[in-house]
């Protein structure tokens, strides 16, 4: 069963526990998502959910459309499985194009150019020896994330359930073992505003790649680029995604192990791959948090795509 901010997604729904004193607009805001993801099918009102953010409706509005980019009405039509279909069907031809131009090279994400450098066979034996691995905590549209780095790039990214940042923090280290691991929340903030930037958010052509450093197989790694070249508000399947790597229909299942293995999701958008039929198909870091991430980024795409 889904799991978010330490509860089932239908505990949560069923909870609709009063919201923090003091708490920030942004955390209100995540909570809504959360609220969203496990209610969608019950379309809940606008004073619903101003109610629950402990704020009026106005407000709540006026947040949620500058945090997320559209109203929480249009929002919420993102998250149904036949939005999910027909996402599914519009994406196909322009898929298509992007990877007929070919997956070698850096890849664009977010209008923001974003590069990986994966470990040698080496390297990734020794389990980081002689690497400083430097980590932090923070705010994203999708709740607290964990984000990890080297002097060589970004190497880590997850998203945190409240009380959990230990439990996050060993899943994430694992193959890190040799590292030194320090946590440095004010080396790994600058990150975070290019990560999370807003689709269309034009970017200064003196501003350096985004690298990723990546630990991987010949096969995940080959998976994660093809990823990279997934426009926005774009969805596949694990099937097509292996027909467009040449590969037969049967290593479907293999996709899907590399694209569950991703260390940096977001980044490398593998929340952009579901099922033939709709359904999410699963998540490491929760399906709520996988259905937030598709609803958000098929709302700001579609309204960066409106004339202004």
């Amino acid at each position: 069963m889904m799991e978010t901010a330490g509860m089932t997604l239908n505990e949560v729904s069923r909870a609709g526990t009063p919201p923090q004193a003091g708490q920030s607009d942004a955390a209100r805001i995540t909570r809504a998502l959360d609220r969203l993801a496990s209610r969608f099918p019950e379309q809940p009102s606008l004073t619903e959910l101003a109610a629950e953010a402990g704020v009026s409706e106005h407000h709540f509005q006026r947040m949620f459309t500058r945090r997320v980019g559209v109203s929480p009405k249009k929002f919420l039509q993102h998250l149904t499985l036949e939005a999910a279909k027909q996402r599914l069907r519009d994406s196909a031809s322009v898929l298509d194009a992007a990877y007929d131009s070919g997956l070698s090279g850096p890849g664009r994400l977010h209008d923001l150019f974003v590069t990986f450098e994966a470990m040698t066979p080496g390297e990734y034996k020794a389990e980081g020896e002689g690497l400083t691995v430097r980590y932090g905590f923070h705010d994203s549209p999708f709740g607290e994330c964990l984000l990890m780095a080297t002097a060589r790039g970004i190497c880590g990214l997850g998203f945190v359930a409240a009380g959990e940042r230990d439990a996050a923090l060993a899943r994430m280290s694992r193959g890190w073992g040799r590292a030194v691991l320090r946590r440095d929340d004010a080396a790994t903030a600058a990150y975070i505003p290019r990560i999370f930037a807003q689709p269309g958010r034009p970017v200064s052509p003196e501003s350096p790649p985004l690298r990723v450093l990546l630990r991987g197989s010949r096969f995940q790694l080959k998976v994660w680029q093809a990823l990279l070249t997934m426009p926005p508000g774009t969805l596949t399947t694990y099937q097509d995604l292996a027909r467009r790597l040449g590969l037969p229909l049967g290593a479907a299942r293999a996709v899907g192990n590399a694209n569950g293995a991703n260390p940096v999701p977001w980044l490398i958008p593998c929340h952009r791959v579901i099922r033939k039929t709709g359904a999410l198909g699963g998540y490491a870091w929760g399906e709520g948090c996988k259905m937030v991430m598709i609803g958000w980024e098929a709302a700001r795409a579609e309204a960066s795509a409106q004339p202004s």
